[in-house]
């Protein structure tokens, strides 16, 4: 019989992917790392947020009702939690998206027409990763890895190590971080911290951002805090970042300059 690797099932949550959204690094790595993974027998799953950018009819999405239905509250208003699936037949792969009316009906993805960033883009992250997070739960699924591509997915971390680090879904999970040329240039709001209090989240978890500016900076530090393992996966990247991973002493793959970067990828994961 053959040993099963001990990383079998990758949670992918991302925050573009081809041909969704046009391409783009992170965008082409939620398209292919996925379908690779599942070349070398790994059980995945694939969540993307449903920009109004993405063309429902063309990629033929449609709505799972068992999975909708629920409401997620963020600063005291309710939010219907929508999931929507389609295939990328050629990959054989099914991808999940979280949508809402409130935040992801607008046909762009984080900028308005004239390139100027959403203010509510910091409610718009908490909305999308604990709608993966519940969704995954009522999937009834298991990830040994969750890797999360794009800063939309920086909060993912920090759930999953506090707010549901007891459920059974994700208590053994590896949580690994990418870092991309991403940065996003308007702050968030200043209640953002209050925002992200759940049960299982106290303020003193929230300390490296408590009462700072919420920068891209801020945030993906936030995401390292929380992180098992971090991937430089843009050739340049903020020079903070790899700066305060190796002060946090954070288990750390350098960029993979090859098309062929899975393998790479695959036994990082087997590292942690």
């Amino acid at each position: 019989m053959v040993k099963q690797k001990k990383n079998s099932k990758i949670l992918f949550i991302s925050q573009e992917i081809f041909p969704y959204l046009p391409e783009s690094e992170i965008a082409n790595q939620g398209r292919y790392l996925p379908q690779a993974a599942q070349e070398r027998g790994k059980e995945t799953r694939t969540f993307m947020p449903k920009f109004g950018l993405v063309n429902e009819r063309r990629n033929q999405l449609h709505e799972v009702i068992r999975l909708s239905g629920m409401n997620l509250i963020i600063d005291d208003t309710d939010h219907p939690l929508i999931i929507k699936v389609a295939s990328i037949q050629s990959a054989r792969m099914q991808v999940y998206f979280i949508d809402n009316d409130d935040y992801f009906q607008r046909k762009n993805t984080i900028k308005d027409d004239n390139g100027v960033e959403y203010d509510d883009n910091y409610e718009r992250t908490i909305f999308y990763v604990r709608g993966v997070m519940e969704t995954v739960k009522k999937l009834r699924w298991t990830p040994d890895v969750i890797h999360c591509q794009g800063w939309m997915t920086a909060l993912a971390p920090l759930y999953i190590k506090k707010a549901y680090n007891e459920d059974p879904f994700f208590k053994h999970s590896k949580v690994v971080y990418s870092l991309f040329n991403d940065d996003f240039t308007k702050p968030f709001q200043a209640q953002f911290a209050d925002n992200l209090l759940l049960e299982g989240i106290h303020k003193k978890d929230l300390t490296s951002i408590s009462g700072k500016e919420i920068d891209y900076v801020a945030l993906s530090k936030l995401a390292i805090d929380y992180s098992d393992g971090v991937i430089q996966s843009s050739k340049s990247i903020n020079q903070n970042l790899t700066e305060y991973v190796t002060e946090k002493k954070i288990k750390f793959l350098p960029y993979v300059d090859t098309e062929d970067y899975a393998d790479d990828y695959l036994n990082f994961y087997d590292s942690l």
